[in-house]
């Protein structure tokens, strides 16, 4: 690649990194409209990557093209996420019965015990760490299973809640739930109680789920409230057009 083409890729990485952190911490809420124009201003990015940006965000979902009106960020659809939390559900559920019938235990069962139950809450992750670590125990779940069909599907759902699913581990109070509910699933899981283990997990993500959506829509309400407040305006001016 030349060094032309080198800049080009780059400048298009910090264009996305900047616009994805704006719309995770609800600088940019769901609803708002923006044009590439505004976005190269502000990021003092040239129009190529800013739109290569804006493409790669909107194949992952968080971003979509208004016809003749530039782009928004796209709005929350809670109906589709809660088909996608059914559908997660039946996936882990039928990992940990088919888990539960193989000879011997998975290796990654013993580290994923030993990561949930550690000796002290003090040595709890935190942060960024946590997330990464409660996707990868539920990941880790479904690729235990051995079928890599369900595997990819799983993977496929995981990134399109993953926006949303973040905000699960924004307060301590959710974190420690978070701890002892792998732990339960896990002990169960490693007793060979395949329906009991089953229906902890279950009702594990759906408390997630009942708490990423409060915690979503207290957010969108405090940042359309702070931009009210403050006349912050949206990517396109003073208001939503």
């Amino acid at each position: 690649m030349s060094q032309t083409g080198k800049r080009k890729a780059s400048m298009a990485d910090r264009v996305y990194e900047a616009l994805k952190d704006d719309i995770f911490e609800f600088r940019l809420i769901p609803g708002d409209k923006f044009s590439e124009g505004d976005v190269g201003t502000r990021l003092n990015a040239s129009r190529t990557p800013v739109r290569e940006a804006l493409y790669r965000l909107q194949r992952e979902g968080y971003v979509e093209v208004m016809f003749r009106s530039g782009w928004q960020v796209k709005p929350f659809d809670f109906q589709q996420v809660e088909e996608l939390y059914d559908l997660r559900i039946t996936l882990e559920q039928a990992a940990i019965h088919k888990i539960c019938s193989q000879p011997e235990e998975p290796s990654v069962i013993r580290t994923l015990t030993t990561i949930w139950n550690p000796d002290h809450p003090s040595e709890r992750a935190v942060g960024s760490t946590v997330r990464a670590l409660d996707e990868s125990f539920h990941c880790d779940l479904v690729a235990a299973a051995g079928n890599r069909e369900m595997t990819r599907i799983h993977r496929e759902i995981t990134d399109r809640l993953r926006i949303i699913r973040r905000l699960d581990f924004t307060r301590d109070e959710r974190v420690d739930a978070t701890y002892n509910e792998h732990a339960t699933i896990l002990a169960a899981l490693r007793r060979g109680q395949a329906d009991e283990a089953a229906n902890k997990l279950a009702n594990h993500i759906r408390t997630s789920q009942k708490a990423v959506r409060a915690i979503t829509m207290e957010r969108i309400r405090e940042a359309a409230h702070r931009n009210q407040a403050d006349g912050t305006p949206t990517e396109e001016g003073p208001g939503k057009q």
